[in-house]
């Protein structure tokens, strides 16, 4: 059984990710191996606000999904045997049906809420919703393989 969340060191012990591109916060209601959702910070802080967009900040989608993709890694991570994630990193394959429908500006707390949908081997299928305050802001498909460090 796993703990119901766990905090930005404990993802980083997790994730090869380092700031500033390890932009998932917490990992809260985690339900082993099936769903978790990551909290994102978003600040004005944050590395990409200077430039996307000078006077209207906006958190970029790209950035969106690669959150959802660090929240999956790390949920797949931290739930399966640690002997048989040594030396492993977890790769993006693919992204499907990703919609913005609204822009995530600063600040405000970004809720990932994400499911493993079904594994097969390595390979991982998620799908994930994007919210703030309660209000839909994105939400797609993606998957993810499990691959040995180099």
């Amino acid at each position: 059984m796993t703990e119901d969340s766990i905090d930005k060191k404990k993802i980083e012990s997790l994730l090869p990710h380092r700031d500033p591109m390890l932009l998932i916060d917490k990992l809260v209601n985690i339900v082993h191996l099936k769903s978790a959702t990551a909290i994102v910070y978003v600040k004005k802080t944050s590395f990409y606000v200077q430039g996307h967009f000078p006077n209207q900040p906006v958190m970029p989608g790209v950035l969106i999904v690669e959150a959802f993709g660090q929240a999956a890694a790390a949920l797949t991570a931290y739930c399966i045997d640690p002997k048989a994630y040594e030396n492993k990193l977890v790769y993006l394959m693919s992204v499907d049906k990703a919609r913005f429908r609204s822009p995530v500006v600063p600040d405000c707390e970004l809720h990932l809420d994400i499911e493993a949908v079904r594994s097969h081997g390595r390979v991982w299928k998620y799908k994930g919703i994007a919210t703030v305050d309660g209000k839909k802001m994105a939400d797609a498909q993606w998957s993810a393989t499990i691959v040995d460090r180099k």
